[in-house]
C-alpha cells in the first residue's frame, strides 16, 4: 500500500508539471487518468465528470465546414464522371490477412478489431487493397472506378495539416489490360482538372520511379555502373527536356531496360503535353513512396505556393503546402488476391481530400465571406395572421415542382422576422401571400437581394420561379 501511495504522489506530481506546462490537454488527460486508476487502488477516487470530446484524430464538422466539403466533392465527382467512372463501394473493415503484406512499414498504422470469436478484421487503410480484393474476388478484368469513403490510420495526427486517424480518400482507377501509358495520362490530367478547378493554388505533378536505384539494381539486374549514371541525374527534375537529356547518355541507352524506362517516360510526358498538362509536370528521379504494391511510375500532386492571410493581417502564412495527390501503377497487387495469380494491370490516383478540405476551409476564412449551408430556392411568407395553412399549400406546390422550399413553424410570424431569415440564409427569392393575393388569385416574389416584388398569377408561379432559380 506504501508503494501505491508513492506512486501516487509521483504521478500527482507529473500531472501537476504537464498543467503548469500548458501541455496537450489529451496528454494531461491520459496522466489523469493513470493518476485515478492509481487513487482507485486505495478506495480514493472521486467521480470524475465525463469530458466530451472526439476521440484523437478525428473531429466534427459544423454546417459551414460541411457546405465546403460537399462543393470540394461535388468538383471532384463531376470530374471523374466527366471521365467516364464509375462507383462502387465496400465495406469499412477488412479480413487482416487482406491488408497484411500490402502496406510495407506502414503496416503498423493498421487498426485491428478486438477478437469478437469469429473473423480476425482490421479497418480499411486505404481503398486500393480493397478495390484489388474486389476485383480478383469479382473475377473483373476491366473497369474505370471511383471510390469516395473513410479510411482510418494510427497515425500521430496533425489536424492543422489535414492529417486524421479517421478521414476520407478519393480515389480513381482504371483496371485492364491496354496500350502504353495512356490511362496514366489520364490520370494525370485528372488530378491536373481537380486542382485548378478548385483553385488552391499553385501546383506541380511530379512523375518518378519508385527505390529507383535498389529496384533497378536489386530486383531487375540493372548494372550497379549504370544505376550511379543514373544517380548523377538524381538532383535534376524536369520535363521532356530532362528525359531527352537523359536519352543522349549513350552508355545509359545501351542499357535495354535504362532505355525502355526513359521511352516509357517521353510517352508519359507526350502524351500529358496532348492532354494539355505538360506545364503541370516535373519528371523526378529522387523522390519515393513508401507502399509495398507499386510497380511502375508513380505520382504526387504538390502544392508550391498557396498563402492565405492570417490573423494578424499584414503577414500571409502557408497553408497546406505539400503533397495534396498521390497515386501510381500496381500491375500484381490483384494478382495477390487470385488463386491463379492472374494479373490485372491497374493505375489510379487518390486525392488528399482532407489536405484540401483544410486549404479550402482556410481560405474561406481568410475571406470572411457568408458559405451557404442550405440550398433553399424559395422562403414562403405572409405578414398575416391565419395564414399558416394558406403559406403550407403554397410550400406544398413549390415541393412537388421540385422547388427547395422552406416556411417558417410558428403559426403567425412576423414578417420582418421572415425577411430576415431569407437574407441571413442566403435564401435567394420569397413567396408572400396574404388575404388580398388569395382573393386575386396571385403570389407576390421578393428578390432576397435586391428587395424588387414582383406579382404573378398563382398557375404561373412555378415557371417564373424556375426561370429565376434555373435548374435544381
Amino acid at each position: 500500500m506504501a508503494d501505491v501511495k508513492e506512486a501516487i504522489k509521483n504521478q500527482g506530481e507529473v500531472v501537476r508539471k504537464l498543467k503548469q506546462e500548458k501541455a496537450d490537454p489529451e496528454k494531461i488527460s491520459e496522466e489523469v487518468q493513470k493518476l485515478l486508476s492509481l487513487k482507485e487502488q486505495l478506495g480514493d477516487a472521486r467521480p470524475q465528470k465525463f469530458q466530451l470530446k472526439t476521440p484523437k484524430g478525428t473531429r466534427d464538422y459544423n454546417p459551414r465546414q460541411m457546405a465546403i466539403r460537399e462543393g470540394v466533392f461535388k468538383t471532384i465527382v463531376n470530374c471523374f464522371k466527366r471521365h467516364g467512372a464509375e462507383t462502387i463501394d465496400t465495406p469499412v473493415f477488412e479480413l487482416k490477412e487482406t491488408l497484411t503484406g500490402k502496406y510495407g512499414e506502414d503496416a503498423k498504422l493498421i487498426y485491428d478489431l478486438a477478437d469478437q470469436g469469429g473473423e480476425i478484421l482490421s479497418l480499411r487503410y486505404d481503398l486500393t487493397v480493397p478495390f484489388a480484393r474486389y476485383l480478383a474476388m469479382n473475377k473483373i478484368n476491366t473497369i474505370k472506378r471511383y471510390h469516395i469513403a473513410k479510411v482510418y490510420r494510427r497515425d500521430n495526427p496533425a489536424m492543422t495539416r489535414g492529417r486524421y486517424r479517421e478521414f476520407y480518400q478519393c480515389d480513381f482507377d482504371i483496371a485492364g489490360q491496354y496500350d502504353l501509358m495512356i490511362p496514366d495520362a489520364e490520370c494525370v490530367k485528372i488530378v491536373a482538372e481537380i486542382l485548378s478547378e478548385l483553385n488552391v493554388g499553385d501546383f506541380i505533378i511530379k512523375t518518378f520511379w519508385e527505390d529507383v536505384r535498389s529496384e533497378m539494381v536489386d530486383e531487375k539486374g540493372l548494372a550497379p555502373e549504370v544505376a550511379d549514371r543514373i544517380g548523377e541525374y538524381v538532383r535534376l527534375n524536369g520535363q521532356l527536356e530532362l528525359v531527352d537529356q537523359l536519352m543522349q547518355d549513350e552508355q545509359m541507352m545501351k542499357n535495354k531496360m535504362a532505355r525502355q524506362g526513359l521511352e516509357e517516360m517521353k510517352l508519359l510526358l507526350t502524351y500529358c503535353q496532348l492532354f494539355g498538362v505538360l506545364d503541370k509536370v516535373s519528371f523526378d528521379l529522387s523522390l519515393a513512396r513508401g507502399l509495398d504494391y507499386y510497380t511502375g511510375v508513380i505520382y504526387e500532386a504538390i502544392l508550391t505556393t498557396e498563402k492565405v492571410q492570417s490573423d494578424g493581417g499584414d503577414k500571409n502564412e502557408p497553408v497546406g503546402v505539400g503533397s495534396v495527390a498521390g497515386g501510381g501503377r500496381y500491375d500484381g497487387l490483384v494478382g495477390m488476391f487470385d488463386p491463379k495469380g492472374k494479373k490485372v494491370p491497374c493505375v489510379g490516383v487518390s486525392i488528399g481530400i482532407e489536405r484540401l478540405f483544410s486549404i479550402m476551409e482556410a481560405k474561406a476564412e481568410a475571406a470572411e465571406g457568408k458559405v451557404r449551408t442550405t440550398e433553399t430556392q424559395v422562403y414562403v411568407a405572409s405578414g398575416q395572421k391565419n395564414m399558416l395553412e394558406e403559406r403550407m399549400k403554397l410550400c406544398n406546390l413549390l415541393w412537388e415542382g421540385g422547388i427547395k422550399t422552406e416556411l417558417s413553424y410558428k403559426k403567425n410570424p412576423k414578417l420582418l422576422n421572415q425577411f430576415q431569415y431569407a437574407e441571413e440564409h442566403g435564401i435567394p427569392f420569397l413567396a408572400i401571400i396574404g388575404e388580398q393575393e388569395l382573393k386575386d388569385g396571385v403570389v407576390k416574389v421578393r428578390n432576397t437581394s435586391t428587395r424588387e416584388e414582383e406579382t404573378f398569377p398563382r398557375d404561373k408561379l412555378l415557371e417564373e420561379i424556375r426561370t429565376r432559380v434555373g435548374p435544381s
